[in-house]
Protein backbone atom coordinates (compact mmCIF):
# COMPACT_ATOMS: atom_id res chain seq x y z
CA UNK A 1 0.00 0.00 0.00
CA UNK A 2 1.73 3.32 -1.17
CA UNK A 3 1.97 6.15 1.43
CA UNK A 4 1.65 10.35 0.85
CA UNK A 5 5.81 10.19 0.72
CA UNK A 6 6.19 13.39 -1.13
CA UNK A 7 2.50 14.76 -1.51
CA UNK A 8 -1.22 14.26 0.29
CA UNK A 9 -2.50 10.71 -2.10
CA UNK A 10 -6.17 10.87 -3.01
CA UNK A 11 -8.42 7.94 -2.93
CA UNK A 12 -12.36 7.32 -2.80
CA UNK A 13 -14.62 4.77 -1.05
CA UNK A 14 -15.69 3.06 -4.09
CA UNK A 15 -18.87 3.94 -5.95
CA UNK A 16 -19.55 6.01 -8.45
CA UNK A 17 -22.69 6.69 -10.41
CA UNK A 18 -23.90 4.16 -12.91
CA UNK A 19 -25.43 5.75 -16.36
CA UNK A 20 -29.36 4.58 -17.09
CA UNK A 21 -28.78 1.99 -19.14
CA UNK A 22 -25.99 0.01 -16.86
CA UNK A 23 -28.21 0.76 -14.07
CA UNK A 24 -31.56 -1.32 -15.97
CA UNK A 25 -29.66 -3.94 -16.57
CA UNK A 26 -28.37 -4.50 -13.09
CA UNK A 27 -31.77 -4.33 -11.65
CA UNK A 28 -33.28 -6.81 -14.07
CA UNK A 29 -30.15 -9.28 -13.37
CA UNK A 30 -30.71 -9.15 -10.18
CA UNK A 31 -34.71 -9.78 -10.52
CA UNK A 32 -33.82 -12.56 -12.19
CA UNK A 33 -35.42 -11.12 -15.23
CA UNK A 34 -33.88 -12.26 -18.99
CA UNK A 35 -30.72 -9.65 -20.48
CA UNK A 36 -28.38 -10.01 -22.84
CA UNK A 37 -24.67 -11.24 -21.59
CA UNK A 38 -22.97 -9.51 -24.78
CA UNK A 39 -25.39 -5.85 -24.05
CA UNK A 40 -24.40 -6.27 -20.18
CA UNK A 41 -20.49 -6.77 -21.07
CA UNK A 42 -20.60 -3.91 -23.40
CA UNK A 43 -22.27 -1.52 -20.94
CA UNK A 44 -19.99 -2.86 -18.28
CA UNK A 45 -17.06 -2.19 -20.63
CA UNK A 46 -18.35 1.15 -21.43
CA UNK A 47 -18.85 2.37 -17.97
CA UNK A 48 -15.84 1.16 -15.86
CA UNK A 49 -13.72 2.94 -18.77
CA UNK A 50 -16.04 5.97 -17.90
CA UNK A 51 -15.44 6.66 -14.52
CA UNK A 52 -11.48 5.32 -14.98
CA UNK A 53 -11.39 8.37 -17.20
CA UNK A 54 -13.03 10.30 -15.07
CA UNK A 55 -11.27 9.56 -11.68
CA UNK A 56 -7.90 9.74 -14.01
CA UNK A 57 -9.16 13.87 -15.28
CA UNK A 58 -9.82 14.84 -11.38
CA UNK A 59 -6.24 13.07 -10.14
CA UNK A 60 -7.32 10.69 -7.94
CA UNK A 61 -4.26 8.21 -7.49
CA UNK A 62 -5.48 5.65 -5.78
CA UNK A 63 -8.48 4.38 -8.01
CA UNK A 64 -10.82 1.49 -8.74
CA UNK A 65 -14.07 0.19 -11.03
CA UNK A 66 -16.25 2.40 -9.39
CA UNK A 67 -18.67 -0.76 -8.37
CA UNK A 68 -20.06 -0.16 -12.32
CA UNK A 69 -20.00 -3.94 -12.34
CA UNK A 70 -22.68 -4.64 -8.94
CA UNK A 71 -25.87 -3.85 -7.95
CA UNK A 72 -25.16 -2.85 -4.82
CA UNK A 73 -22.38 -2.66 -2.86
CA UNK A 74 -23.13 -6.14 -0.44
CA UNK A 75 -26.50 -7.06 -1.99
CA UNK A 76 -24.88 -8.64 -4.88
CA UNK A 77 -23.58 -11.56 -3.21
CA UNK A 78 -26.74 -14.03 -3.25
CA UNK A 79 -25.68 -13.80 -6.93
CA UNK A 80 -22.95 -15.39 -6.33
CA UNK A 81 -23.18 -17.44 -3.33
CA UNK A 82 -25.60 -20.16 -2.59
CA UNK A 83 -28.08 -20.56 0.21
CA UNK A 84 -30.03 -17.69 -0.10
CA UNK A 85 -33.55 -17.04 -1.35
CA UNK A 86 -36.90 -15.68 0.19
CA UNK A 87 -37.33 -12.57 1.78
CA UNK A 88 -35.37 -10.54 4.31
CA UNK A 89 -36.88 -8.47 7.27
CA UNK A 90 -34.25 -6.67 7.87
CA UNK A 91 -34.83 -3.66 10.41
CA UNK A 92 -35.02 -0.71 9.62
CA UNK A 93 -32.83 2.27 11.07
CA UNK A 94 -33.91 3.90 13.88
CA UNK A 95 -33.87 7.45 12.68
CA UNK A 96 -36.29 5.63 9.89
CA UNK A 97 -38.95 5.12 12.29
CA UNK A 98 -38.97 7.36 14.22
CA UNK A 99 -39.28 9.77 11.04
CA UNK A 100 -41.95 8.68 8.85
CA UNK A 101 -41.03 11.66 6.92
CA UNK A 102 -37.86 10.58 6.43
CA UNK A 103 -38.89 7.36 4.30
CA UNK A 104 -41.90 9.08 2.77
CA UNK A 105 -38.58 11.88 1.15
CA UNK A 106 -36.64 8.49 0.29
CA UNK A 107 -39.54 6.83 -1.23
CA UNK A 108 -40.80 9.49 -3.50
CA UNK A 109 -36.43 10.24 -3.93
CA UNK A 110 -35.61 6.93 -5.15
CA UNK A 111 -38.72 4.71 -6.63
CA UNK A 112 -36.82 2.16 -7.94
CA UNK A 113 -34.06 0.85 -6.11
CA UNK A 114 -32.00 -2.34 -6.25
CA UNK A 115 -32.66 -4.76 -3.16
CA UNK A 116 -32.43 -3.12 0.20
CA UNK A 117 -34.78 -3.64 2.65
CA UNK A 118 -35.70 -6.84 1.05
CA UNK A 119 -32.89 -8.81 0.09
CA UNK A 120 -32.91 -12.83 -0.02
CA UNK A 121 -32.44 -14.75 3.96
CA UNK A 122 -30.14 -17.15 4.75
CA UNK A 123 -31.98 -20.20 4.36
CA UNK A 124 -29.43 -23.14 3.43
CA UNK A 125 -25.82 -24.23 4.07
CA UNK A 126 -23.96 -21.00 2.24
CA UNK A 127 -21.61 -21.92 -0.56
CA UNK A 128 -19.72 -19.93 -3.03
CA UNK A 129 -20.65 -20.86 -6.49
CA UNK A 130 -18.31 -19.35 -8.83
CA UNK A 131 -14.96 -17.43 -8.52
CA UNK A 132 -15.58 -15.94 -12.55
CA UNK A 133 -17.72 -13.21 -11.90
CA UNK A 134 -15.18 -11.43 -9.89
CA UNK A 135 -12.21 -12.65 -11.59
CA UNK A 136 -14.21 -10.80 -14.84
CA UNK A 137 -14.43 -7.90 -12.86
CA UNK A 138 -10.95 -7.84 -12.02
CA UNK A 139 -9.62 -8.56 -15.58
CA UNK A 140 -12.31 -6.04 -16.71
CA UNK A 141 -10.59 -3.25 -14.56
CA UNK A 142 -7.05 -4.43 -15.30
CA UNK A 143 -7.13 -3.87 -18.79
CA UNK A 144 -9.29 -1.06 -18.67
CA UNK A 145 -7.14 0.69 -15.79
CA UNK A 146 -3.47 -0.25 -16.91
CA UNK A 147 -1.41 2.15 -15.35
CA UNK A 148 -2.97 5.36 -15.28
CA UNK A 149 -3.23 5.00 -11.20
CA UNK A 150 -0.62 4.98 -8.59
CA UNK A 151 -2.33 1.92 -7.24
CA UNK A 152 -5.64 -0.06 -7.84
CA UNK A 153 -8.16 -1.07 -5.59
CA UNK A 154 -11.40 -3.18 -5.51
CA UNK A 155 -14.17 -3.31 -2.64
CA UNK A 156 -15.62 -6.23 -1.34
CA UNK A 157 -18.68 -6.67 1.89
CA UNK A 158 -17.70 -7.61 5.30
CA UNK A 159 -18.97 -10.56 6.82
CA UNK A 160 -20.93 -8.23 8.87
CA UNK A 161 -22.74 -6.13 6.63
CA UNK A 162 -23.57 -9.58 4.71
CA UNK A 163 -25.10 -10.81 7.89
CA UNK A 164 -27.37 -7.68 8.92
CA UNK A 165 -28.61 -7.40 5.17
CA UNK A 166 -29.25 -10.98 4.35
CA UNK A 167 -30.34 -12.11 7.32
CA UNK A 168 -29.70 -15.89 8.75
CA UNK A 169 -32.45 -18.52 8.98
CA UNK A 170 -30.58 -21.12 9.09
CA UNK A 171 -27.55 -21.52 11.12
CA UNK A 172 -28.14 -22.04 15.02
CA UNK A 173 -26.56 -18.71 15.91
CA UNK A 174 -24.85 -15.52 14.47
CA UNK A 175 -21.60 -15.65 15.19
CA UNK A 176 -21.98 -19.26 13.23
CA UNK A 177 -23.92 -17.07 10.27
CA UNK A 178 -20.82 -14.65 10.55
CA UNK A 179 -18.02 -17.52 10.35
CA UNK A 180 -19.97 -19.14 7.05
CA UNK A 181 -19.88 -15.65 5.38
CA UNK A 182 -16.19 -15.16 6.34
CA UNK A 183 -15.38 -18.65 4.95
CA UNK A 184 -17.06 -18.11 2.00
CA UNK A 185 -16.23 -14.66 0.92
CA UNK A 186 -12.54 -15.18 1.46
CA UNK A 187 -12.70 -16.51 -2.17
CA UNK A 188 -13.80 -13.44 -3.03
CA UNK A 189 -11.23 -11.52 -1.32
CA UNK A 190 -8.11 -13.84 -2.02
CA UNK A 191 -9.15 -13.25 -5.84
CA UNK A 192 -8.77 -9.53 -5.40
CA UNK A 193 -5.33 -9.75 -3.48
CA UNK A 194 -3.83 -12.07 -6.03
CA UNK A 195 -4.91 -10.04 -8.86
CA UNK A 196 -2.04 -7.52 -7.21
CA UNK A 197 -5.15 -4.92 -5.96
CA UNK A 198 -5.34 -3.12 -2.73
CA UNK A 199 -8.52 -5.05 -0.97
CA UNK A 200 -10.51 -2.57 0.91
CA UNK A 201 -13.51 -4.20 3.09
CA UNK A 202 -16.98 -2.29 3.12
CA UNK A 203 -18.37 -2.63 6.51
CA UNK A 204 -21.13 -0.25 7.66
CA UNK A 205 -22.23 -2.68 10.20
CA UNK A 206 -19.05 -1.80 12.34
CA UNK A 207 -20.64 1.81 12.80
CA UNK A 208 -24.34 1.92 10.90
CA UNK A 209 -25.69 -1.26 12.83
CA UNK A 210 -25.61 0.41 16.17
CA UNK A 211 -28.88 1.93 15.17
CA UNK A 212 -30.07 -1.04 12.95
CA UNK A 213 -29.53 -4.93 13.83
CA UNK A 214 -28.18 -3.75 17.42
CA UNK A 215 -29.46 -1.00 18.46
CA UNK A 216 -31.51 -3.04 21.33
CA UNK A 217 -28.23 -3.24 23.17
CA UNK A 218 -26.27 -0.59 24.97
CA UNK A 219 -22.73 1.13 23.80
CA UNK A 220 -20.77 -1.35 25.39
CA UNK A 221 -22.31 -4.45 24.30
CA UNK A 222 -22.53 -2.85 20.88
CA UNK A 223 -18.67 -2.63 21.09
CA UNK A 224 -18.37 -6.60 21.97
CA UNK A 225 -20.37 -7.23 18.80
CA UNK A 226 -18.27 -4.95 16.70
CA UNK A 227 -15.03 -6.92 18.03
CA UNK A 228 -16.90 -9.73 16.80
CA UNK A 229 -17.34 -8.63 13.32
CA UNK A 230 -14.04 -7.50 13.67
CA UNK A 231 -13.15 -11.01 14.01
CA UNK A 232 -14.67 -12.56 11.26
CA UNK A 233 -13.17 -9.54 8.86
CA UNK A 234 -10.09 -10.95 10.55
CA UNK A 235 -10.56 -14.85 9.35
CA UNK A 236 -11.56 -13.34 5.99
CA UNK A 237 -8.47 -12.10 5.24
CA UNK A 238 -6.46 -14.10 7.23
CA UNK A 239 -3.31 -14.96 4.99
CA UNK A 240 -3.51 -11.61 3.26
CA UNK A 241 -0.70 -9.17 4.13
CA UNK A 242 -2.13 -6.54 6.57
CA UNK A 243 -0.69 -3.32 4.43
CA UNK A 244 -3.20 -5.09 1.16
CA UNK A 245 -6.05 -4.33 2.78
CA UNK A 246 -7.78 -1.02 3.59
CA UNK A 247 -10.93 -0.94 6.43
CA UNK A 248 -13.98 0.93 5.56
CA UNK A 249 -16.26 2.36 8.09
CA UNK A 250 -19.12 4.34 8.22
CA UNK A 251 -22.67 5.59 9.37
CA UNK A 252 -25.06 5.13 6.58
CA UNK A 253 -24.45 6.51 3.52
CA UNK A 254 -27.66 8.43 3.75
CA UNK A 255 -29.54 12.27 4.26
CA UNK A 256 -30.96 12.18 7.42
CA UNK A 257 -30.75 13.27 10.78
CA UNK A 258 -28.01 10.70 12.41
CA UNK A 259 -28.88 11.77 15.33
CA UNK A 260 -28.76 8.08 17.02
CA UNK A 261 -24.70 7.34 15.31
CA UNK A 262 -22.51 5.43 18.13
CA UNK A 263 -19.67 8.51 18.76
CA UNK A 264 -16.30 6.86 17.05
CA UNK A 265 -14.75 7.10 20.36
CA UNK A 266 -16.94 4.16 21.23
CA UNK A 267 -15.83 1.85 18.76
CA UNK A 268 -12.26 3.02 17.75
CA UNK A 269 -10.32 0.65 20.05
CA UNK A 270 -12.04 -2.30 18.14
CA UNK A 271 -11.48 -1.22 14.94
CA UNK A 272 -7.92 -1.60 15.38
CA UNK A 273 -7.85 -4.99 16.04
CA UNK A 274 -8.38 -5.31 12.04
CA UNK A 275 -5.56 -6.15 10.66
CA UNK A 276 -5.34 -4.23 8.18
CA UNK A 277 -2.51 -1.61 6.85
CA UNK A 278 -5.46 1.58 6.77
CA UNK A 279 -8.81 2.77 8.27
CA UNK A 280 -11.18 4.50 6.08
CA UNK A 281 -13.44 7.05 8.40
CA UNK A 282 -15.87 9.69 7.87
CA UNK A 283 -14.88 12.88 9.03
CA UNK A 284 -17.35 15.11 6.82
CA UNK A 285 -20.39 14.22 7.86
CA UNK A 286 -21.68 17.11 9.40
CA UNK A 287 -22.54 14.61 12.60
CA UNK A 288 -19.00 13.34 12.36
CA UNK A 289 -16.84 16.13 10.93
CA UNK A 290 -15.55 16.58 14.93
CA UNK A 291 -14.30 13.26 15.72
CA UNK A 292 -10.80 13.75 15.45
CA UNK A 293 -10.81 13.96 19.07
CA UNK A 294 -11.25 10.03 19.22
CA UNK A 295 -8.13 9.97 17.71
CA UNK A 296 -6.42 11.89 20.34
CA UNK A 297 -7.69 9.79 22.65
CA UNK A 298 -7.19 6.47 20.86
CA UNK A 299 -4.09 7.30 18.52
CA UNK A 300 -3.64 5.69 15.51
CA UNK A 301 -1.37 2.11 15.31
CA UNK A 302 1.73 2.87 14.20
CA UNK A 303 1.41 0.55 11.05
CA UNK A 304 -1.55 1.85 10.14
CA UNK A 305 -2.69 4.85 7.61
CA UNK A 306 -5.52 6.80 7.91
CA UNK A 307 -7.98 7.38 5.26
CA UNK A 308 -10.18 10.05 6.08
CA UNK A 309 -13.28 11.67 4.39
CA UNK A 310 -13.19 15.06 3.47
CA UNK A 311 -15.41 15.12 0.66
CA UNK A 312 -19.18 14.70 2.16
CA UNK A 313 -21.07 12.38 -0.21
CA UNK A 314 -24.74 13.17 0.21
CA UNK A 315 -24.76 16.45 -0.71
CA UNK A 316 -24.43 18.64 -4.59
CA UNK A 317 -22.43 20.99 -2.48
CA UNK A 318 -18.82 21.05 -4.06
CA UNK A 319 -16.24 21.94 -1.09
CA UNK A 320 -14.24 24.53 -1.83
CA UNK A 321 -10.54 23.33 -1.73
CA UNK A 322 -9.30 25.19 0.59
CA UNK A 323 -12.01 23.75 3.07
CA UNK A 324 -10.82 20.21 1.61
CA UNK A 325 -7.25 21.25 2.41
CA UNK A 326 -7.93 22.48 6.44
CA UNK A 327 -9.36 18.97 6.36
CA UNK A 328 -6.21 17.41 5.22
CA UNK A 329 -4.41 19.37 7.91
CA UNK A 330 -6.36 18.54 10.70
CA UNK A 331 -6.22 15.08 9.75
CA UNK A 332 -2.26 15.26 9.83
CA UNK A 333 -2.13 16.98 12.63
CA UNK A 334 -4.20 14.63 14.43
CA UNK A 335 -2.02 11.30 13.33
CA UNK A 336 1.36 13.34 13.80
CA UNK A 337 2.28 12.04 10.00
CA UNK A 338 1.68 13.43 6.80
CA UNK A 339 3.07 10.54 5.10
CA UNK A 340 0.22 8.65 7.13
CA UNK A 341 -2.78 10.33 5.60
CA UNK A 342 -4.33 9.54 2.23
CA UNK A 343 -7.35 12.27 1.73
CA UNK A 344 -10.81 10.38 0.54
CA UNK A 345 -14.68 10.86 0.60
CA UNK A 346 -17.17 9.87 3.19
CA UNK A 347 -18.51 7.10 1.07
CA UNK A 348 -19.64 6.28 -2.27
CA UNK A 349 -21.51 7.95 -4.65
CA UNK A 350 -23.45 5.16 -5.90
CA UNK A 351 -23.93 2.67 -2.97
CA UNK A 352 -27.03 1.39 -4.99
CA UNK A 353 -28.25 1.35 -8.45
CA UNK A 354 -30.58 4.12 -8.68
CA UNK A 355 -29.99 5.41 -5.44
CA UNK A 356 -27.54 8.08 -6.39
CA UNK A 357 -27.54 11.25 -3.70
CA UNK A 358 -25.34 13.56 -5.69
CA UNK A 359 -25.53 14.38 -9.24
CA UNK A 360 -22.81 12.81 -11.75
CA UNK A 361 -21.50 15.98 -12.58
CA UNK A 362 -20.97 17.40 -8.77
CA UNK A 363 -19.55 14.19 -8.29
CA UNK A 364 -16.53 14.81 -10.79
CA UNK A 365 -16.47 18.02 -9.56
CA UNK A 366 -15.93 17.07 -6.00
CA UNK A 367 -13.12 14.65 -6.81
CA UNK A 368 -11.12 17.68 -8.59
CA UNK A 369 -11.67 19.84 -5.40
CA UNK A 370 -10.36 17.00 -3.58
CA UNK A 371 -7.10 16.41 -5.66
CA UNK A 372 -6.70 20.28 -5.29
CA UNK A 373 -7.65 20.62 -1.89
CA UNK A 374 -4.74 17.93 -1.80
CA UNK A 375 -2.27 20.19 -3.76
CA UNK A 376 -2.66 22.87 -1.55
CA UNK A 377 -2.51 21.15 1.70
CA UNK A 378 0.22 19.17 0.38
CA UNK A 379 2.32 22.75 -0.63
CA UNK A 380 1.58 24.09 3.50
CA UNK A 381 2.95 20.60 4.47
CA UNK A 382 5.51 19.68 2.58
CA UNK A 383 6.59 23.59 2.08
CA UNK A 384 6.68 23.20 -1.85
CA UNK A 385 4.91 23.58 -4.55
CA UNK A 386 3.19 20.44 -6.19
CA UNK A 387 3.41 20.01 -9.78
Amino acid sequence: MISSRDRILTSHVGSLPRNEKLSDLLLRQEAGEAFDPAEMAAEMDKAVGHVVAKQVGAGIDIGNDGEQQRVGFQTYVPQRMAGFAGVSKRRRGQEFEEFPELVASLTRRFPHVSKQQNAPECQSELKYRDIKPIESELARFKRIAGTQFAENFMTAPSPGIISSTMLNAYYDSHDAYLAAIAREMRNEYLAIHKAGLILQIDAPDLAMDRTMMYRDLDDAAFVKRVEAHVAAINAGINGIPADRVRLHVCYGNWEGPHIHDVPLEKILPALYQAKVGALSIEFSNPRHAHEYGALKKHPLPKDMLLVPGVIETTSNFVEHPELVARRIEEAVRTVGERERVIASTDCGFGTFTNREWVIEPAVWLKLKSLREGADIASARLWGKKVA
